[in-house]
């Protein structure tokens, strides 16, 4: 009998991060789309440093930053009582960091196709910034929005290292799919992890085929 319960935490803790991540990317692919400076140069090294980093690597340093023994740490614990290491939060916080490329890259270049002349002709009708960019900038970059969603979702599911180190593997709490497959290949029962196992091969397929999909659907659209 599979257990669910891992499945349906990875689910949430893709969704949250996928829905943060686009919410935080949204101005800040703009703003790196449009700037080209020494700043925004160590900005797009900084964002893409999950992209080389081994997952250990990141997930072990924010341990360090996120642990009770650490500034942050020790703050939120002794004025809110609120421990990050080893709990869902902290998974979550985790997760934003090492997926945020897959988010920000797609949305960067897609804020890069659009033409200035577009957004300047939006301007001299009186349209406010907020309207442009919902009205004008978005709806004519659908395919890297689709691109960042999907891929950062997709990520997020099959995160193994990072939310090892951060989260544990807490029945309930902190064990998502990827570590309940760790946890079965550890005891040898491979008939379960090969059913979780083939249950996010699955998953995974569809999500990429789903991109590739709509991508080459919305381009032969635009020709």
């Amino acid at each position: 009998m599979i257990d669910w319960t891992p499945f349906i935490l990875t689910l949430k803790l893709a969704l949250l991060t996928t829905i943060i991540l686009f919410c935080i990317a949204i101005p800040l692919g703009y703003y790196l789309s449009k700037k080209k400076n020494i700043f925004t140069i160590f900005l797009e090294t900084l964002f893409g440093l999950p992209l080389v980093l081994p997952p250990t690597v990141l997930g072990f340093y924010i341990l360090i930053t996120l642990g009770k023994n650490s500034f942050i740490g020790n703050f939120l614990l002794e004025h809110f009582n609120i421990q990050l290491v080893f709990s869902f939060s902290g998974l979550l916080i985790g997760s934003i960091i090492y997926s945020f490329p897959f988010m920000i890259q797609p949305l960067q270049a897609g804020f890069s196709t659009i033409p200035e002349d577009l957004i300047h002709a939006a301007r001299l009708m009186g349209k406010k910034e907020l309207t442009i960019l919902f009205k004008v900038v978005l709806p004519n970059m659908k395919s890297a929005i689709l691109s960042g969603l999907i891929l950062t979702f997709a990520h997020t599911i099959g995160e193994f290292g990072v939310v090892l180190m951060i989260g544990g593997n807490i029945p309930e709490k902190t064990k998502v799919a990827s570590i309940a497959i760790y946890d079965y290949v550890e005891s040898m029962q491979y008939e379960s992890a090969h059913q979780y196992a083939f249950i996010l091969l699955c998953f995974s397929f569809t999500i990429l085929f789903l991109l590739y999909f709509f991508n080459r659907k919305n381009n032969f659209n635009l020709k």
